[in-house]
């Protein structure tokens, strides 16, 4: 399999990219990770018009898009990943001509190749039991490292927030009276997410014995330090995930994001409303979430097959 290895861009290419560049921070307000991962589908793009003779944006044809999608295919790239550059072409494509820099959207035709949805793999309740409960076991041998890791755990599969929300968190933003955490997910946009007293008790213990064993003063207000005093990163949390579910028997190797497809899993499977669900999840779109609908579903097919004389 061929890799890709972005050519040198033309000087038309760099300049528009780098004024897009300040579009996407300034304006849009999107992390770095989500700016990174625009500009880098688009130096993709940059590269591919580039060969085909199109050495500046405003040329740019729904030709010349589709066919470095093709070439994107023919080297194996996933269907998922066409579909993301494909909406990167096209959000592209759009502000050029609303900057003025082309005279037509050259993406406004282009269609997202249809993508296969995996079901994310989830915890069936009783090992979110017994990763908790093996978890809290060990408080005695591994001190404030345990209490912080078990204040994790209960706080990601209790609010189903995404690793990088929750590295963000300070204590200022929990409210510990009515046991709610506010969380400013993707695009900056702010939200409150309720968790329950398992998860209270479970913070209220690191804040009150764990986290006085780790503070130092580059600690600030954050509410989960890592070894060192500062603020925990999205790879210790990562790493903690991985190795506490590691003890738990026949239990998926999941990290973070497994504990969120969890709590969603469970949510809907509890009786919650799809609507809350995308709410709690800070989900842009409704059909983001339905993903769990299928979860449910395939669970109950199992159940089904597995208890029914007649299946």
């Amino acid at each position: 399999m061929t890799t890709e290895t972005p050519d040198e861009l033309t000087e038309p290419w760099s300049a528009v990219l780098a004024a897009y560049e300040q579009h996407l921070q300034a304006e849009r307000d999107l992390s770095a990770h989500s700016v990174r991962a625009y500009l880098t589908d688009l130096q993709s793009l940059a590269s591919h018009a580039a060969r085909l003779g199109v050495d500046d944006p405003a040329d740019l044809t729904i030709r010349s898009l589709r066919s470095w999608l093709a070439h994107l295919q023919t080297m194996g790239k996933a269907r998922t990943t066409l579909a993301r550059r494909s909406t990167s072409a096209r959000v592209f494509t759009t502000w050029l001509v609303r900057t003025g820099r082309a005279d037509a959207d050259a993406g406004a035709l282009l269609v997202n190749p249809k993508s296969h949805r995996e079901l994310p793999a989830a915890l069936s309740e009783t090992e979110v039991r017994s990763l908790l409960d093996i978890t809290a076991e060990s408080l005695v041998d591994d001190g404030a490292r345990g209490l912080r890791d078990l204040a994790i755990l209960e706080l990601l599969y209790a609010t189903g927030i995404r690793v990088g929300e929750l590295v963000g968190l300070d204590v200022d933003d929990l409210d510990r009276s009515r046991r709610v955490v506010r969380v400013l997910g993707k695009g900056r946009k702010e939200r409150s997410v309720p968790y329950g007293l398992p998860a209270s008790d479970a913070v209220e213990l690191w804040l009150e014995r764990g986290r006085p064993e780790l503070v130092t003063d580059s600690s600030g207000a954050a509410i989960f330090l890592g070894a060192r005093g500062g603020r925990i990163d999205q790879r210790a949390v990562r790493r903690i995930v991985h190795e506490r579910l590691a003890a738990v028997d026949g239990a998926p190797d999941l990290g973070p994001h497994g504990l969120r497809h969890t709590a969603a899993t469970h949510l809907l499977e509890g009786g919650a409303d799809l609507r809350s669900v995308q709410e709690i999840l800070g989900h842009a779109s409704l059909g983001t979430t339905q993903i769990y609908t299928h979860v449910s579903n395939e669970r109950l097919r199992s159940a089904f097959k597995l208890a029914h004389p007649r299946a």
